[in-house]
């Protein structure tokens, strides 16, 4: 075991590679930042604000045809009846059978629920609850992109609590937030998409219909217990799936790595079981962040483009899971803030490559079309950390000001929005300057990430921002 005093220089080796900048450099009550080391000594879980972080994830296997050993993990488990979700597209495409050939081959007794909704409502999360229930499943496959994912943690969740009400676990205001504390079944992602990192995290995503907002479930007992991370089914995407998908990719990288210290963030739980799954940026965080965006910079545009390039498709659905843990853990802010309203609100519009045929707007989409506003409005509070995400996206910083950083930064997102063909804007999404104030009232409660940004926000803040975005270019 290691002395005390070389624990505390690796403590402090750590925290070195923190940002020095006012929002994350700033002493909190429970902690002493003196030149970017933390005095260990001082921190204390009775202080108001958080002392420590955690990190959780799951199991990630990677590589190419990897879904062949699906059957063999369920026997692993001793799986004896297993909910297989996916949407009614994917149901018909190379993932899925690969998945069911693989349960088939190793004699795994198995069910499809194949309704899933591609951005879920609390309808259609209640559907498939209703599903898994009525099934009495011991094991959960996921095959598909975020919203497959997060509609199987939600099924998986309710169905090992029958009596839990549907607001138990959805996070405050909207509903009571409740700890998980009841088992879950195991639940295996298999994803198809490079942009959710759902594989990864204990959060679930739906859009909650009589708020037109979207919110969620948010806690580590959800998180899959295995991601099988299988290159091959991305090959399949179309582009502006891929497009879409990748964004959001990049805004968990830049929102994870611009967020509140875990230092900062309030209140301090007074049980481990309370600390919430989004703690604020974090030095393991970082370094998942940084990797992330420097593989954006290198693979984004190639996978877009090029359907066969199977090395910048594999790096891009790497790149996926990698901001997924670190997002999973350090959480995001205000391009996910405001993006739950936009898409909450889609009223007409339906992009291409997409089977669905209600008014959607995809969930990258609505996060990356007011990244460049947001982030030239959180620039001032960590302008080290705005100019060290645009270098590693490959702008050039060597000269550059700091009351410059929150500009530079959202300059480089318009870039890769304007390389990868973004809609100019909330105004090519189908709204009009008078759907401000609702798109504000939908942000109002996500306090839950709000709060992560690292500059606070008032009403006319907000409005401003939505302002900001109805043109991009």
């Amino acid at each position: 075991m290691l002395p005390r005093n070389r624990v505390v220089d690796l403590l402090r080796v750590i925290s070195s590679q923190s940002c020095k900048c006012p929002a994350h450099g700033n002493p909190g009550i429970n902690s002493n930042h003196v030149h970017g080391r933390v005095n260990v000594t001082t921190a204390s879980p009775s202080t108001s604000k958080d002392y420590a972080f955690e990190m959780a994830c799951s199991t990630i296997r990677y590589g190419i045809g990897v879904t062949k050993e699906l059957g063999m993990d369920l026997n692993n488990m001793g799986a004896k009846k297993v909910c297989v979700m996916t949407d009614p597209n994917l149901s018909k495409l190379a993932a899925m059978k690969d998945a069911m050939d693989s349960l088939s081959k190793y004699g795994v007794n198995f069910e499809v629920y194949d309704r899933v909704r591609v951005e879920p409502t609390e309808e259609s999360l209640q559907d498939a609850i209703a599903f898994v229930k009525r099934g009495q499943f011991d094991a959960y496959v996921a095959v598909g992109g975020g919203s497959t994912m997060d509609t199987c943690k939600a099924a998986n969740l309710y169905a090992s609590d029958p009596e839990a009400d549907f607001l138990d676990y959805v996070n405050p205001p909207i509903g009571k937030g409740k700890p998980v504390r009841i088992g879950l079944k195991p639940l295996i992602a298999v994803p198809t998409t490079s942009g959710t990192g759902s594989e990864t995290t204990g959060v679930s995503i739906f859009d909650y219909k009589p708020l037109k907002a979207k919110t969620g479930i948010a806690n580590r007992a959800l998180r899959p217990t295995l991601g099988i991370v299988d290159p091959k089914h991305t090959l399949s995407l179309p582009e502006r799936v891929c497009a879409f998908s990748g964004f959001d990719v990049l805004c968990h990288a830049l929102e994870s790595f611009t967020a509140i210290p875990y230092t900062e963030r309030t209140p301090c739980p007074t049980d481990p079981i309370l600390r919430p799954a989004y703690q604020g940026s974090n030095p393991i965080s970082d370094v998942w962040a940084r990797h992330s965006l420097d593989v954006m910079r290198r693979y984004f545009e190639r996978a877009v483009y090029d359907p066969e390039d199977l090395e910048a498709r594999s790096n891009m659905h790497l790149a996926s899971t990698m901001a997924g843990v670190g997002f999973g853990n350090a959480g995001v802010h205000l391009c996910h803030g405001l993006s739950y309203s936009i898409s909450g609100n889609a009223r007409t519009f339906q992009p291409k490559g997409y089977s669905d045929h209600h008014p959607i707007i995809p969930h990258g989409l609505s996060v990356v079309i007011s990244a460049p506003a947001v982030f030239a409005f959180t620039g001032n509070a960590c302008p080290e950390r705005h100019l060290e995400a645009a270098k590693l996206l490959g702008t050039d910083v060597s000269n550059a000001k700091k009351n410059d950083a929150g500009k530079i930064l959202a300059d480089t997102v318009r870039k890769y929005m304007q390389t990868m063909k973004i809609e100019n804007g909330l105004q090519e999404l189908g709204f009009q300057k008078e759907d401000i104030p609702t798109l504000v009232k939908g942000t109002l409660p996500q306090h839950r990430i709000t709060r992560l940004a690292p500059r606070e926000q008032s009403e006319e803040d907000l409005a401003k921002l939505f302002e900001d975005t109805f043109r991009v270019y």
